[in-house]
This record gives structure tokens, C-alpha cells and sequence, in this order.
């Protein structure tokens, strides 16, 4: 399921290729098409995005709610006008002169990197920087270049829930949780039931509410992470590698969890959800070299302390790493750390 950075990617795209254009809606799959007629012909005017939902208002106060779920995806292709973060790859971008863009990496140890680094499995192979392209880009928890567009619009490709379109750019959803087409006050209910995201919410006022939510709860502290009432955006991978980094017992009720502990899962989860936005991928490892830096952000299995690790030893302690069920989801840990 894409977590909370992926879709504020997402949004990042609308806002610059979709944000101020007229917008024809339509649904190849017919599943939509009472929706997609809604919003045909409207100016998107924002994109926003709390924790995994995003939502797109359209003139007229129409909204188009989406939540991907487990399987969705959007598909952009035309003249893509790359967000700059998006386009860094790995890090925010440095300067640009005749010899390229330098990219800084979010790590404290302040890595530069001379050429952005392609992840092996295609977690985030944008190549593009700040410059317009005819090409294919998906975008969900793996975001895929797939490469160059001799046609557009582009035929749709599957089930497509809904194409947006302008002269320029089109985006298709497929496989959602959730599309609908929303006033703002239904808009304004959706968003007051999920918990604070960092990117959204970054004053104390977010941290006391999430500190207090998770402090007077008997619910493991494990299933709090992903609660999106108690916090929006926290999926799977990170979770399992907050817990770790606070050396959190997944099991401890929230109640027990000791104030500090909340505090700095909330501040951590700011930090990490920040370099996830700027370079595409769930980096989670701190104090990295240059060379770690590179060989991490190619391959998912160096920049995880226990996600997907299950059986190798802890990083820290050597601990054989546990793989365990809550919530219906998969849960790495390691039981000495976080005991």
C-alpha cells in the first residue's frame, strides 16, 4: 500500500501539471463515469494530500477524492513538467551548472552525491530535472519511467477508473479504494477523522494531539502506527522501522509507552516522511558514508534497520529479526532491541 510520501508526491505532480489548467474527466472502465462527468470540463484549482488520501478541487466546489489502497496507481504521460523535489531522485537538489546537478541527500552527515543513484528495483527511476518530457511515469509505492510517448493521449491501458486530462498531461487511476466526487463539507468530514500528518501539521499542537491520542490508549502501540485517526500516512515499512529506530516493543499498550517514546515517534516520523517525499524511497538508515548512501538508495535491502528482514540478524544486536502478525499485517522486529 502506498504510504503517507508517496501520495504527497503524487499531489506534487497535480499541482504542477494539472493545478490551474482546465481538466477533462472521463472513465474507460465505466466505473466512473457519473464522477468523471461531475468534474469534466472544471479548473483544478489545489491538490492536497493528508496522510494517504489525496484530494483535487475542481471550480464549482467539486472535489475528487482518492485513496489507492493496496493496488492503486496513477499513471501520468504527455509533457510531464517534473516537481523539482520529485525529479532529484535522491535528494534534495544542490546547484546546477555545466557539469550537472548536484544532489545533497537529506542524510545528517551531509553525503553529496554527483549523479542521482537508480534503485535495482525501480523504486525511483526519475531521470528528468525541472524539465518538461514526453514520456509515461506511474506513480504509487513504486514509481516506474516507462520511457518515451509516441502518441497522446495515450490509449488507456487496463482498467481505468478515471483519466484526467489537459492539452498537455493525462493521469489514470486504476485499482483505488476509494474515488468519489465530494462537496467541501464532506471534503472537511473525511479530513477531521484522520490524525495529524507532519508535512500538514508541523506545530506543537499536531505532536500534543498525537502524544495524547496514543498515551490514553490500551491498543498496542503497534496498531496505533497504523491507525490513520491516530496518525495519517504511517504504512507497513514505516512502522516497522519507527518502532525500531524508539527500540519500541511493538506489543507495549499505547497507554505504557513512555511520553517521551510518543514524542519522539511523532518528531521521527516527520523526519523520515520529509526525506521520503524528497527522494522517493523509505530511507530509514542514519550516520550512512557516501558509499553506504549510494548502495542504499540502489537497493531497498541496505536502507532498512528490520523491514523485510525476517530470519537475518539485527543490524544492532545480531538478534535473528522476528516476523510476526498484527493487524492483519506483516510486522518485522527485532525481540532483544525492542524488548
Amino acid at each position: 500500500m502506498p504510504e503517507g510520501h508517496s501520495v504527497h508526491r503524487i499531489t506534487r505532480q497535480f499541482e504542477r501539471n494539472f493545478v490551474g489548467h482546465i481538466v477533462h474527466a472521463s472513465s474507460p472502465q465505466g466505473r466512473f463515469a457519473a464522477g468523471a462527468a461531475e468534474i469534466d470540463g472544471r479548473r483544478m484549482l489545489q491538490a492536497r494530500a493528508v496522510g494517504k488520501q489525496m484530494f483535487l478541487e475542481f471550480e464549482g466546489d467539486v472535489w475528487l477524492r482518492v485513496h489507492l489502497g493496496m493496488y492503486g496507481a496513477w499513471d501520468f504521460a504527455g509533457d510531464i513538467l517534473m516537481d523539482a523535489t520529485i525529479a532529484s531522485a535522491n535528494g534534495r537538489i544542490g546547484q546546477t551548472n555545466q557539469r550537472g546537478t548536484f544532489i545533497d541527500s537529506p542524510n545528517p552527515d551531509a553525503v553529496v552525491l554527483d549523479a542521482p543513484v537508480f534503485d535495482r528495483a525501480g523504486e525511483n527511476s526519475l531521470t528528468s530535472i525541472g524539465a518538461p518530457r514526453k514520456a509515461r511515469l506511474r506513480m504509487s509505492e513504486s514509481e516506474k519511467d516507462g520511457g518515451a510517448l509516441d502518441v497522446f493521449p495515450p490509449e488507456p491501458v487496463g482498467q481505468v477508473r478515471v483519466r484526467l486530462l489537459t492539452d498537455t498531461v493525462s493521469a489514470d487511476l486504476r485499482g483505488p479504494t476509494a474515488c468519489e466526487v465530494l462537496d467541501p463539507a464532506q471534503v472537511e468530514q473525511v479530513v477531521a477523522k484522520l490524525g495529524p500528518d507532519p508535512l500538514l501539521d508541523d506545530g506543537p499542537e499536531a505532536e500534543e494531539q498525537f502524544t495524547r491520542v496514543v498515551r490514553k490508549k490500551p491498543t498496542p502501540v503497534g496498531l496505533l502506527l497504523m491507525d490513520q485517526n491516530v496518525v495519517a500516512g504511517i504504512g507497513n515499512v514505516y512502522r516497522a522501522e519507527l518502532l525500531f529506530r524508539a527500540r519500541q516493543n511493538p506489543h507495549t499498550p499505547g497507554r505504557l509507552v513512555p511520553e517521551e517514546h510518543v514524542r519522539h515517534l511523532w518528531r521521527d516520523w516527520a523526519k523520515l516522511l520529509a526525506i521520503g517525499v524528497e527522494t522517493g524511497q523509505m530511507m530509514t538508515m542514519d550516520g550512512l558514508s557516501t558509499d553506504e548512501w549510494r548502495a542504499a538508495m540502489a537497493n531497498r535491502a541496505d536502507r532498512h534497520w528490520v523491514y523485510k528482514r525476517e530470519g537475518l540478524p539485527c543490524r544492532v544486536c545480531g538478534t535473528n529479526i522476528v516476523l510476526e502478525e498484527m493487524g492483519a499485517r506483516k510486522l518485522y522486529w527485532c525481540p532483544y532491541c525492542q524488548a
